[in-house]
């Protein structure tokens, strides 16, 4: 291709002009060129359970999904993953008409979006949020309306008030992540009713992120489908990828209505059509695992979370404690920052850990600011050593 005339228009699509390099690939080749601990990414550092990783293999051995699979995802694993809906949270779903198999969920949210929403359609998420969700509205045309959870007394918390301000005639939905990456805050029973109902009031939909549904160490996760008008406008979204840490196998899935799985869909189709095919037996044997699976997860995970956190207090940080998921989110300002980008980028050099910048999750650049992100999703002797190495920051 040859070089473009001067005045001629940029090669990148205006609705992602202001989408670079995510920030986990900067930070994780930072991890790399420093030799520092990674906590900046949310992936495992050790795999899950021997008996999926060993489904997977008879699987391709067997020759189930080495071809394209079902364009909805395989029949085993749409019904394990209405089973788990129903004993998990009492959701019947037709596995048939109502489950769809995606690319992880990241697609699943892309394709619900392309789906819903119309050019100028305004798409309320929840600030900070993850940052596909933003280049997702964007690539479907809709205007992002940021609904900011601020930090008080230890944690973050939903402003109810404003929430409902948000809300306008251009609103077509409202997108929720709970338990909430990266503040790790859990939505509670009252909060979740509360959303519900003005959902059913201003006739919105709802998209739901719920891959973290088993990673709750305070409270509890309860589907915001399960709420009174809720379950014919909710697409609820989950994944195999935190809870059983397999995160490269990208295995995600869409519980709806039948008209709502079918929307979705039509755009999911046209994007990866499908994947993962012998993996998508191997998490249908996953979610069949008993209760002790995720109760030992859950507790695992908690005990991280604390040897962490009291790492990071001993650094100098104040620490939001969190709820749920993979992630600690600090405040520098104690240690004389402000900045979470430069104090990121720095960080590497300075003490071999490497974090990712709050800022990046933000419109509103200047409220996340001064917040720094960590994963505790690794060994205890890794998190251990990453205690260590801050700790010389309080120095």
């Amino acid at each position: 291709m040859t070089a473009r005339d001067p005045g001629r228009r940029p090669l990148l699509n205006r609705r992602l002009t202001e989408f670079g390099t995510t920030i986990f690939a900067e930070m994780s080749a930072l991890a790399v060129r420093t030799g520092a601990i990674n906590l900046g990414q949310g992936f495992p550092d050790t795999d899950g359970p021997e008996e999926i990783r060993e489904a997977a293999v008879r699987a391709l051995r067997d020759g189930r999904g080495n071809q394209y699979p079902p364009g909805p995802g395989v029949p085993e694993l749409r019904a394990a993953i209405a089973d788990h809906q129903q004993r998990r949270y009492d959701l019947a779903f037709d596995p048939d008409t109502e489950v769809l198999v995606t690319a992880g969920a990241t697609e699943a949210v892309a394709a619900a979006l392309l789906a819903l929403v119309e050019p100028g359609d305004e798409v309320i998420a929840l600030e900070p949020y993850y940052d596909s969700y933003a280049a997702c509205i964007g690539m479907a045309g809709g205007v992002r309306v940021p609904v900011t959870l601020r930090p008080r007394d230890g944690a973050y918390h939903l402003d109810l008030d404003e929430l409902r301000d948000a809300v306008t005639d251009n609103t077509r939905l409202i997108l929720l992540n709970t338990p909430h990456n990266p503040t790790g805050t859990v939505l509670t029973r009252a909060e979740l009713a509360a959303i519900a109902e003005l959902a059913v009031e201003r006739d919105l939909l709802v998209v739901t992120d719920e891959v973290y549904e088993h990673l709750v160490f305070d409270g509890e996760h309860v589907p915001i489908a399960t709420f009174p008008g809720m379950r014919e406008r909710t697409v609820t979204i989950s994944s195999a990828g935190k809870t059983f840490s397999f995160t490269g196998w990208k295995v995600g899935w869409v519980t709806s209505t039948p008209e709502l799985v079918t929307t979705v869909r039509a755009a999911k189709q046209f994007l990866t059509y499908v994947s993962a095919g012998p993996f998508q037996y191997a998490v249908a044997e996953a979610l069949r695992l008993p209760d002790s699976y995720f109760d030992d997860l859950r507790t695992d995970l908690r005990a991280k979370r604390d040897l962490l956190s009291a790492g990071l207090t001993a650094a100098g940080f104040d620490v939001y404690r969190p709820a749920g998921t993979y992630f600690v989110t600090t405040d520098i300002r104690p240690l004389g920052e402000s900045d979470g980008f430069a104090f990121c980028r720095a960080l590497p050099d300075r003490c071999g850990v490497v974090a990712v910048p709050n800022a990046v999750f933000y419109d509103h650049r200047d409220q996340g600011a001064p917040f720094v992100r960590f994963a505790f999703c690794k060994r205890t002797d890794v998190l251990t050593e990453a205690a260590t190495r801050l700790k010389t920051l309080a120095s």
